[in-house]
């Protein structure tokens, strides 16, 4: 599943520009009514066109986090390419990276209303109500993409959160569930049945699933903290420290307690955890660079 922006929009210089054309057709001075006035004729289809060249470097940079860059080059394409439901969904997607949530929810009701059937579109409006705690709107919002777009495993991973922070965990199991159904090597849905079954106090259970998770990716730093902190937990010191060296190392993020419990972990792993970062060699861990 996530930008800066504080710039002048880029689309300023394009009004001014049609003020200026404008003012081309304006009547002339008295003594230039011998000359023909010239009006410059703009291209719909070349506008349109170049507001989705300015949307794809908009994308471009958004991968990067360029959201300086990004936004204002999104504005504008919406400008240009007022009908693309697609501009439109990559502007609240921008805003909503941004969690500037007005101006993205504005954005994708204008995407919706161009294209309802795009499943994209309700899964972005589920983000947006997702993030600002309106779980039982977010499961609305992810049913109705599922119905256009059932097999997506984003979709349905992210329809599994919403059910976790409602509580209901065996829907949730369900979601990530098939969300790995459909990707075999989606590890974030594997990790997250992880942590609901240490809060379920089976901690056996959400030892096999971290180290399914590590086996699809091992660079993934978040099911080996995890996996770390269960093992010390149960007593098996050595290879856990070894094991939370080595996921602070790939992302040091994770030795922050807000940020583990942005990522829906729970409070038993999050006491947990707290007792692992205080141990004197993961501190000594975390004063290293992590790995490039």
């Amino acid at each position: 599943m996530w930008l800066r922006g504080g710039s002048v929009p880029k689309h300023v210089g394009l009004i001014s520009f049609l003020v200026a054309c404008s003012l081309l057709s304006m009547p002339k001075a008295a003594h230039a009514q011998a000359l023909i006035p010239h009006t410059l004729q703009l291209d719909p289809a070349k506008l349109e066109k170049q507001g989705l060249t300015l949307a794809q470097e908009a994308a471009q940079l958004a991968q990067f986090q360029q959201i300086d860059l990004a936004l204002p080059r999104a504005r504008l394409a919406s400008q240009l390419a007022p009908k693309n439901d697609k501009v439109w969904l990559l502007l609240g997607g921008l805003h909503l990276q941004n969690r500037e949530f007005e101006p993205a929810i504005a954005a994708l009701k204008r995407a919706q209303s161009l294209n309802p059937k795009n499943a994209d579109i309700h899964f972005a409006m589920g983000s947006a109500n997702f993030q600002q705690k309106k779980y039982d709107a977010a499961v609305a919002n992810y049913q109705a993409g599922l119905k256009l777009k059932p097999n997506d495993p984003e979709g349905l991973f992210d329809l599994g959160n919403a059910y976790y922070m409602l509580g209901k965990l065996p829907e949730a199991i369900a979601q990530y569930n098939q969300a790995v159904a459909q990707n075999k090597k989606f590890w974030a849905a594997i990790n997250n049945i992880g942590l609901i079954k240490y809060e379920q106090g089976d901690v056996d259970a959400a030892i096999k699933e971290w180290r399914t998770a590590i086996s699809i990716d091992k660079q993934a730093a978040e099911p080996l903290l995890a996996l770390a902190v269960a093992l010390y937990a149960k007593g098996d010191r050595q290879q856990s420290l070894a094991m939370g060296e080595a996921a602070l190392r790939i992302d040091q993020r994770y030795a922050d307690l807000d940020f583990l419990k942005e990522n829906l972990w729970g409070e038993r792993l999050l006491a947990d955890t707290q007792k692992f970062l205080e141990l004197p060699r993961i501190q000594a861990a975390l004063q290293q660079p992590p790995t490039q």
